[in-house]
């Protein structure tokens, strides 16, 4: 059983190391040496996450945990922490220091302890199982008592990396990009084959276990497997209809729905919804589930489409209508009453034991319309196959003046590439660009304002290293009823606190409309947006949905050609 103290050094290094493929050595190197139990654990651990993207497990542990459980280990007060932190601007620094410390003879880490006693990596993640599982009356007190535990009997350079793991925060730079390659380095499988694996499984630690145990026939052999979640495709945007078919010739036009995205999975009377998020929302959504149990004739499947809130004339009601209904744990049935939903679905990727995502668009169309029965609560949407800009036009004003967003166009051959953003889909709407962006910090503000939090650091991703990277502050678009709310929102997430300056852990996604965006050296992205503004606070959204770096220079280039 290999000792967590082995892991923390591996992370020591990788976090000194600048090049990314000297990183996928070493995670390489990494994955080899532990055991088969522990290979799905570190492929997490490594990314700075506990728990694979798909589960409904989560840790839970925010910074008023985190802090508690510090300040019990180390005799100190929650304020000493806090200073701590302000100090040192990382909450494993801050581990660190405040456990070296005694306070009334108490003493602290491992050196005490018989060495056969040292943390195993399985024991790290069995104590954030338990506190992932804690809930109810008490569940705080438990979370914290499991912290201590573990800050108590880890050495000074095992403590870093377990705070940071307790927030889900790793911080060496190593994402989804350097892990594939790292997987197909240890074990002589592909990285396409990895990458595959991936989109099918949503789990890089299953795909690292079978990669090790199985080669490469094994890898190959994964696939999708109901009531476990995968990502959904995505669409970028374009900058006009007649771009859209030159990029892709004759092109499947649907509308773009003003809702929220919904991944269903049907095994027999057994119905799962998913959202965005890949969170569990069947329990907040019985409307849909009795829905699908009576239109969707196929036994087993996997369904992509969007749910819309109807006003009383047939209309659209605003976003933030649909999300209370995704949100809604209590008095399901009324809520589902005063906001019905309607689902309006437009792919499907798995029909009774067959994988559909290697067909083209327009074959899929063709089996999603043949297991599904439309009525008041669910369809399939529309869809127009053309490529006169006049009839793409026609259906894109429909859309609008149905008081929806615009259109989708898709290449009918496309396949269905799940969480991936290409010109395979595209979207036209009439406001201005938006990019969905992940807050990173934020600033109080003054006057009136000093209550709130006010102006809030924006980052997109980089995939390859799991960083975010600055590109600006949002600071208008809010009343101060929303500024109250987030203030309220982002109170669990603050990781640092520095003056009137506030890091957040990055969990909560802006969509952000923008002029232009710009060169800039002032932000670690290289670019800047001018003239951003708050658009929505997409709830439906996770971090897998940031825009990433290789898109913003991708619109930048765009927008160069457009001027």
């Amino acid at each position: 059983m290999t000792g967590f103290i082995e892991f923390a050094r591996a992370c020591k290094v990788i976090e000194a190391t600048p090049g990314s493929l000297d990183m996928t050595a070493l995670v390489a190197e990494l994955l080899e040496q532990v055991t088969p139990e522990e290979l799905p654990v570190v492929t997490h651990f490594v990314m700075g996450e506990v728990f694979p993207a798909w589960s409904s497990e989560e840790i839970g542990v925010g910074a008023g945990i985190l802090y508690n459980a510090l300040a019990k280990s180390a005799g100190l007060s929650v304020s000493d922490i806090k200073e701590l932190v302000r100090e040192t601007g990382d909450i494993g620094e801050t581990a660190v220091r405040a456990l070296k410390k005694v306070s009334g003879g108490q003493a602290t880490f491992s050196s005490f302890l018989d060495s056969s006693d040292e943390l195993s990596i399985i024991e790290v993640f069995e104590r954030f199982k338990a506190i992932s599982k804690a809930s109810g009356k008490g569940s705080q007190t438990s979370k914290i008592k499991n912290l201590q535990y573990l800050f108590n009997a880890a050495s000074p350079e095992e403590v870093s990396y377990i705070a940071r793991l307790a927030v889900e925060e790793l911080r060496i730079g190593v994402g989804e990009g350097i892990v594939r390659d790292a997987i197909s380095r240890a074990f002589d499988v592909p990285a396409e084959y990895i990458e595959r694996a991936f989109m099918l499984t949503n789990d890089l630690g299953l795909v690292a276990s079978t990669a090790s145990t199985e080669g490469r026939n094994g890898v190959l052999s994964l696939g999708l497997r109901l009531n476990r979640p995968i990502r959904m495709m995505l669409a970028q945007v374009t900058p006009s209809l007649d771009a859209a078919i030159s990029d892709i010739g004759i092109v499947a036009v649907e509308w773009k729905f003003d809702g929220a995205r919904v991944q269903i999975h049907k095994d027999g009377d057994n119905v799962t919804l998913f959202s965005r998020r890949l969170e569990n929302i069947t329990d907040s959504l019985p409307d849909i589930v009795e829905a699908v149990k009576e239109n969707v004739i196929a036994d087993r499947a996997i369904l992509d489409g969007e749910a819309v809130a109807i006003d009383e004339n047939g209309r659209p009601r605003a976003f933030q209508e649909i999300l209370k209904r995704f949100r809604r744990k209590y008095d399901v049935q009324s809520t589902a009453r005063d906001i019905p939903l309607t689902l309006n679905l437009f792919d499907i990727i798995f029909l009774n034991g067959e994988e559909l995502l290697d067909l083209p668009l327009v074959q899929r169309r063709a089996r999603l319309a043949e297991c599904v029965r439309s009525s008041d609560k669910i369809r399939v949407d529309t869809q127009y196959l053309t490529d006169d800009p006049r009839k793409i036009l026609e259906i894109y004003n429909d859309a609008l003046k149905a008081g929806h967003e615009g259109v989708m166009i898709k290449n009918p051959e496309s396949a269905y590439s799940p969480g991936k953003r290409g010109k395979n889909w595209l979207k036209k709407k009439p406001v201005m660009e938006t990019l969905d962006l992940v807050v990173i910090g934020a600033q109080w503000g003054y006057g009136r304002r000093t209550s709130f939090l006010g102006s809030y650091a924006l980052a997109c991703h980089d995939p390859d290293t799991g960083l975010f990277l600055p590109v600006g502050r949002v600071a208008t678009g809010f009343s101060d009823e929303q500024l109250a709310e987030l203030t309220e929102l982002f109170a669990d997430l603050i990781v640092v606190e520095s003056g009137t300056e506030v890091e957040i852990k990055p969990e909560v996604i802006f969509e952000v409309a923008f002029e232009e965006i710009q060169k800039s050296s002032n932000y670690e992205s290289g670019y800047a947006l001018r003239f951003p503004r708050l658009v929505n606070v997409r709830a439906d959204k996770s971090i897998e949905d940031v825009e990433t770096i290789g898109r913003l220079e991708e619109m930048y280039l765009m927008q160069r050609e457009r001027n």
